[in-house]
């Protein structure tokens, strides 16, 4: 590589933006509150109505989920259709690596999240916290597995809606906010 290509590129990753403005504090409030409830209500329901399984309704992507959906709400990866779109497709496609790669895990994981990504940007519907719903489904437990496509809807599927209903409620109590910014 020429010295000036390598410039170039070093140049890229130095950053020409400045760091954003400090979040108010009405906002930080309104965004735990949201996370807190959104995630309570899932949870909630995975112990009251599948008690005894491993967190099925719970999964670590919903933390990444409400990041977006409760602090984040005008990001268009934070929108109803990125939300639930980005999950419901990218379980369909985890689970579909599992079952045909599933004997290599190191190649199921790989291709689950990347053919995620890209059916997410295919479909409009990117929403990063999918390629870690896709990878879950390859590198889940015995009952993620078990659950085949079924996981795309619950907990997939399911646990977004619920976290959604959450967002449409608290993210429009303050009159500093309004969510979503667009259906579809």
């Amino acid at each position: 590589m020429s010295k000036s290509v390598l410039n170039s590129y070093i140049d890229k990753m130095t950053g020409h933006t400045k760091n954003p403005q400090v979040v108010d504090v009405s906002e930080i409030f309104w965004s735990w509150v949201g996370a807190f409830w959104g995630i309570s209500a899932v949870a909630l329901l995975h112990y009251k109505v599948f008690k005894g399984m491993d967190m099925m309704m719970l999964i670590g992507s919903f933390g990444a989920s409400a990041v977006l959906i409760y602090a984040a709400i005008k990001s268009p990866l934070a929108q109803p259709r990125n939300l639930l779109g980005g999950h419901i497709l990218s379980g369909l496609v985890g689970v579909a690596a599992y079952n045909i790669f599933g004997g290599h895990l190191w190649l199921a994981a790989p291709m689950a999240v990347a053919t995620a990504i890209a059916v997410m940007l295919a479909t409009k519907t990117l929403h990063p916290p999918g390629g870690a719903t896709a990878l879950i489904a390859v590198i889940g437990g015995a009952d993620v597995h078990a659950q085949g496509f079924l996981y795309a809807l619950i907990p997939a599927g399911s646990g977004a809606i619920i976290m959604l209903l959450v967002a449409l409620i608290v993210n429009n109590i303050p009159k500093t906010r309004r969510y979503p910014e667009f259906w579809f």
